[in-house]
């Protein structure tokens, strides 16, 4: 136990934020350093004269701000000091890289760009004053929310009443308002052990603590996910059934379904990110069929329409429909009422559903192109998902490989970017996107990284 302690003199009301106070200005100064552990809580509050609720609330509060963490068993522990964690792919686009590294659709752009030029060309003509002049979501979206329930039926399995669907600005705007909806901040939220890349930073910006959950070749095990419901305060679980998780594991129906019962055995809501089930031919029924109670289905066309499509839909159980409502006001307020217009058009005249068939086949091509040249190496990979999980085997570093591949030419993600905290022994791996590039850079591409593959590791001795 450390040997700082708190001025008891010096605490102000409220105790608890002033408590948590004077231990974050510990930190700050050096008082206290990464990987000393706190005083206890009933300790801590027979030395400062408090409740234990005070001091629990405190530790709480220094939870949410990413300062301590609660290790069941152990203690409560200062954490190292927080970096922003740096995208897997390449924020900007450079000419000379093959960029493997991002994970979005393939783009032919004479067909994108002529059906958003007519797109446009038609709403200009016959744009419903309310797509721009409206400010009341729920006036504005009524049709956009009947549309929405036909897409969600036929291509993503979902039956859902118009008063349950949200509309939202893509997945990470939905995948934001699930998250407050779903888990209080200081609450816990666990994942797969190699999840989201962008729910590391969002769970902490919202004061969420995110744990990893082990996986297999299914994903997310149920035995690992009731275990750690036993031992923590877990309020949702945040999973990806379908292939567009890290591993390009696709859940099976009797897993999908082991999972649920875990989750109505401990009263856990269910986030499921589900952007890439227009594009999956043989479909199975998603965790919001199999459990609508509690489950926050979260979907886009972004993935599987067009990347500048920045629209989706979140479909929420009834009892939280205020709340989801109260948050989208507070993050966003609405959707963009253009943007939801051009998807609802969309759906309605078939433009949509064309394109997510037309992406279904080019992808297809992708994967044949990936299956050809990692034939004989071990891989994950679905035939109408957007990328590929390699992983490196032993002995090889992963920001070594990554920096090779990148003097090379090619811009991969390594596996590190989507590893989750307390989940689970991971092996080294990149991600490689088969969407992002022409079909003749991709295979240069993976032609590089195979070479990297199959020769000796290397140190890396030149800088990016």
């Amino acid at each position: 136990m450390t040997m700082w302690q708190p001025d008891a003199a010096a605490l102000r009301r409220p105790a608890y934020l002033s408590l948590a106070d004077q231990i974050a200005r510990a930190i700050a100064d050096g008082r206290l350093q990464p990987g000393e552990r706190l005083a206890t809580h009933r300790h801590m509050a027979e030395t400062l004269d408090l409740s234990v609720q005070t001091v629990s609330r405190a530790y709480e509060e220094l939870i949410r701000r990413g300062l301590i963490s609660g290790e069941t068993g152990r203690g409560t522990f200062i954490r190292p000091p927080q970096r922003e964690p740096a995208p897997p792919y390449i924020p900007e686009r450079l000419s000379e890289v093959i960029d493997l590294s991002i994970l979005k659709p393939v783009v032919c752009e004479t067909r994108h760009i002529d059906a958003m030029k007519a797109a446009l060309h038609d709403l200009a003509d016959t744009l419903p004053h309310s797509a721009v002049l409206s400010f009341r979501p729920n006036m504005l979206f009524a049709r956009h929310r009947r549309v929405a329930q036909g897409w969600l039926r036929e291509h993503c399995g979902v039956e859902a009443a118009p008063g349950t669907i949200h509309l939202t600005n893509g997945a990470t705007s939905g995948m934001t308002i699930a998250l407050m909806a779903a888990a209080p901040p200081g609450s816990t939220v666990v994942t797969e052990a190699v999840g989201h890349h962008t729910l590391v930073p969002l769970a902490a910006y919202l004061g969420l603590r995110l744990r990893g959950v082990a996986i297999d070749g299914e994903g997310v095990i149920p035995e690992a996910l009731d275990e750690a419901c036993r031992e923590g305060d877990v309020r949702a679980l945040f999973v990806m059934p379908n292939p567009i998780n890290a591993t390009a594991s696709l859940m099976g129906a009797a897993r999908r379904q082991a999972v649920v019962e875990v989750a109505r055995r401990h009263g856990l809501q269910i986030i499921e990110n589900d952007v890439l089930a227009p594009l999956l031919t043989d479909r199975l029924p998603p965790l919001a069929a199999l459990a609508p109670e509690r489950t926050l289905h979260v979907s886009t066309f972004t993935k599987c329409v067009m990347p500048g499509l920045r629209a989706g839909y979140l479909v929420v159980p009834d009892r939280l429909g205020p709340g989801v409502a109260n948050r989208s006001l507070v993050t966003s307020w609405m959707a963009t009422g253009l943007v939801a217009e051009l998807a609802a058009r969309w759906v309605e005249n078939g433009t949509a559903a064309e394109l997510v068939r037309w992406q279904n086949q080019a992808i297809r091509g992708r994967q044949a192109i990936a299956a050809e040249l990692l034939a004989g190496i071990p891989h994950k990979a679905h035939p109408e998902g957007l990328h590929v999980w390699l992983p490196l085997g032993e002995g090889r570093s992963e920001e070594e490989f990554v920096s090779h591949a990148r003097l090379q030419g090619v811009a991969i993600a390594p596996g590190a970017s989507f590893a989750i905290e307390g989940g689970m022994d991971r092996q080294p791996a990149v991600r490689i996107s088969v969407g992002s590039t022409t079909p003749e850079q991709l295979r240069d591409g993976l032609k590089i990284v195979v070479n990297l593959l199959q020769g000796e590791p290397e140190p890396v001795l030149l800088a990016m």
